[in-house]
């Protein structure tokens, strides 16, 4: 029996399920929650612990067909002022919310396209930012960068105002892959992009790749590869890309008919993996990759690699609070998800409140299911020995879906002395295994394909 035909009969190419970077998942969220429990967390946070921020700017000048995000184009930059305008009163009114000496560990911009903003709202943003919640000791503040949309003087205000790390955006260098999505961005213009990076102090660089696109093949995407190896990034992200036209109808303009089959994808992943391997990148999960010195698989090796709505991080805060439209904050008690749409969280803000639209309080039961699928994520095993070290006796409720994991996925997964690892050559079954701890599956969520 072939790798494939082992993943097929387990049902991988016809599950799907969540990408786990929260749990419980978004489908869990409740509109009857929203603004009243975003100010009781906030008012809760421990000033003693620094907490992350992620600031969400949606907009784009152009609309990539594959993004399922949050965005909206423009071309002005009239919306995007007022955009800031709003920020900056989200901000304060979060900061007065918050207890006094709330410390700021990490930020992260993302989008939409952060570098959208001039070097004069940058330094707006971020002086606010710091303002209202200063940074800690430790401080950490990565943007997410479109080659396209970012030229010096943004890189500069972005490195003056304390930017340790760059995620740029690539996808695929093939010509006939960025026609087919709608995003058109050479490997010219990226390595420049890299090069004034670099050149301004900016000490860590990452890169997204996106496997499963139309018109993707193993040369093409070969070839890619070896052109991100040679811009030298610290860390790499290749995630399979989601066809979700329900969610996001601009990928209704994708060629269905040019995307891979399911063993196709299976065969772009292992083989970026092996390439990636070849360049001394160690594999971080199932779909990060980092350089052997890099703070990620230093702690992917010893045991403390976390997961966030960012995929894999070394980010420890127990808090995350999101800004912008459509930004979840994550508390120990819950979540909360900003409105989505600009408008809607724009008249929130406008009103005078939070732009808390829905959201979930934990139960007794969540904070164990959450560790379990991230240990199951991050480690490809589960110990409940270990999980009793966090949690005592109520690490022995999923010891029936130990068992059942082990019944389901036999070949796939090996018995371990109190618990259960996935085999190397299986990790593609990541997903789906860690999806037989989560309590709230049926939902009604509609996910992407596990493979």
């Amino acid at each position: 029996m072939t790798q494939i035909d082992l993943f097929r009969r387990l049902g991988l190419f016809d599950a799907r399920v969540p990408r786990y970077t929260s749990y419980p998942t978004a489908p869990n969220f409740s509109a009857d929650i929203g603004a009243a429990l975003q100010t009781e967390f906030l008012r809760a946070v421990d000033a003693a612990e620094p907490v992350s921020v992620y600031v969400h700017i949606p907009f784009c000048e152009r609309l990539c067909w594959f993004c399922a995000c949050h965005t909206q184009g423009t071309r002005t930059l009239t919306p995007i002022e007022h955009y800031v305008d709003m920020l900056e009163a989200e901000i304060a009114r979060t900061a007065a919310t918050l207890p006094d000496g709330v410390r700021m560990g990490r930020l992260n911009w993302g989008g939409g396209t952060p570098t959208i903003l001039p070097p004069a709202l940058i330094h707006r943003l971020a002086g606010a930012l710091k303002a209202a919640i200063p940074p800690a000791d430790s401080f950490e503040f990565s943007v997410e960068i479109d080659p396209t949309m970012v030229d010096r003087p943004k890189i500069e205000a972005l490195a003056a105002e304390g930017m340790t790390r760059g995620s740029i955006g690539i996808q695929d260098f093939a010509s006939e892959v960025q026609k087919a999505i709608g995003r058109i961005q050479s490997f010219e213009t990226t390595r420049a992009c890299v090069a004034d990076l670099r050149a301004a102090g900016i000490a860590s660089l990452n890169t997204d790749l996106v496997y499963g696109l139309p018109h993707q093949s193993g040369q093409r995407f070969a070839d890619t590869v070896a052109k991100v190896v040679e811009l030298a990034p610290d860390r790499l992200a290749i995630f399979g890309y989601a066809h979700v036209p329900w969610a996001s109808k601009r990928q209704t303009l994708i060629d269905e008919a040019a995307l891979p089959n399911d063993a196709e994808r299976l065969r772009l992943a292992d083989l970026a993996a092996r390439l990636l391997d070849a360049a001394g990148y160690a594999r971080i999960g199932i779909d990060h990759f980092a350089k052997p010195g890099d703070s990620l698989a230093v702690l992917a090796a010893g045991g403390g690699l976390r997961r966030n709505f960012q995929g894999y991080t070394d980010d420890g805060c127990a808090t995350l609070i999101g800004l912008g439209a459509s930004s979840i904050s994550r508390f120990p008690q819950g979540y909360v998800q900003n409105a989505p749409a600009t408008a809607a969280w724009q008249q929130r803000i406008a009103a005078g409140g939070l732009a808390g639209a829905k959201g979930y309080r934990m139960t007794d039961d969540d904070p164990l299911r959450a560790r379990a699928i991230e240990l199951v994520m991050c480690e490809m095993r589960l110990d409940l020995r270990r999980l009793g070290d966090e949690f005592g006796d109520l690490a022995e409720r999923l010891r029936p879906e130990c068992a059942g994991v082990l019944a389901a996925f036999g070949e796939a997964v090996v018995e371990t002395a109190d618990g259960f690892a996935i085999r190397p050559d299986c990790l593609p079954l990541t997903r789906l295994v860690a999806s037989r701890l989560d309590a709230h599956l049926d939902a009604g969520g509609r996910f992407s394909r596990a493979s």
